[in-house]
């Protein structure tokens, strides 16, 4: 699954849409790295995604702290760059948020594959390696999944009809998904799913038939809900994934 995050910050500069995300105004802290066999990120991350957590965005994803937010920043994109002119390039790392991670006063704990689009050469990336952790700065940029829509697995745990658990993938955009609520397609009674952990949510004893879930979000301006286009089928099986058909 690509994002193509350089370009939606171009795109979001020149219709307008969120001028905040196109100004210079970076928050200034600290970032450090973490290995991984491949340079990409971990299937382990606490956001749940599994092997989307190592792989999405080329493995260009970090653990955070602050931003964690209990799991409402998972998902969620960041342009990332380090403040030393002499070994820094001005434009950084683009990353997705899998896990979350606490360091030495670090806002960011990123995989290789991010951590070496800090420097201007390889030469410098050895040298920032060296360091451990740098000074940074850093803005959250809107997520572009070209032609993905949101997509939500059941998790292998989930057992139909009893238990029920989803992640949600493609999230990451100008929207946070504060709440996650389904209904029996039909009818008008919803019930709430917990969240467990990053963006896994959970229920026990869902509706039975055909499931229609609605997200809460927050785009800015408040809470709202927006309900996907696709149910999910009576006979759902754990490890399937199915498309919501929207974007936010």
């Amino acid at each position: 699954m690509e994002l193509n995050l350089k370009r939606q910050i171009g795109i979001f500069c020149v219709l307008l849409i969120l001028p905040a995300l196109c100004s210079a105004a970076f928050t200034k802290s600290r970032a450090t790295f973490y290995s991984t066999s491949d340079g990409l990120g971990t299937p382990t991350g606490r956001c749940g995604y599994g092997d989307y957590g190592r792989t999405v965005h080329g493995g260009s994803v970090a653990g955070v702290s602050n931003l964690w937010r209990d799991g409402v920043g998972c998902g969620l994109c960041y342009q990332v760059r380090c403040t030393n002119p002499s070994l820094c390039n001005s434009n950084g790392a683009y990353l997705v948020v899998t896990d979350y991670g606490a360091g030495d006063r670090t806002d960011f704990i990123m995989s290789p594959a991010a951590f070496s689009s800090l420097g201007v050469n390889s030469t410098a990336n050895d040298e920032l390696r060296k360091l451990g952790t740098v000074d940074i700065e850093y803005q959250r940029i809107s997520c572009s999944y070209p032609g993905q829509n949101i997509v939500i697995k059941i998790k292998e745990s989930s057992t139909n009809p009893g238990y029920l658990s989803i992640v949600l993938f493609n999230v990451g955009g100008t929207c946070d998904v504060i709440a996650i609520q389904l209904s029996q397609s039909g009818s008008n009674t919803w019930v709430s799913l917990q969240r467990v952990d990053g963006a896994v949510f959970q229920i026990s004893n869902p509706p039975s038939g055909t499931l229609r879930f609605r997200f809460q979000v927050n785009c800015g301006s408040g809470l709202e809900w927006r309900l996907p286009k696709n149910d999910i089928p009576a006979n759902w099986r754990a490890g399937a994934t199915y498309d919501t058909g929207i974007q936010f």
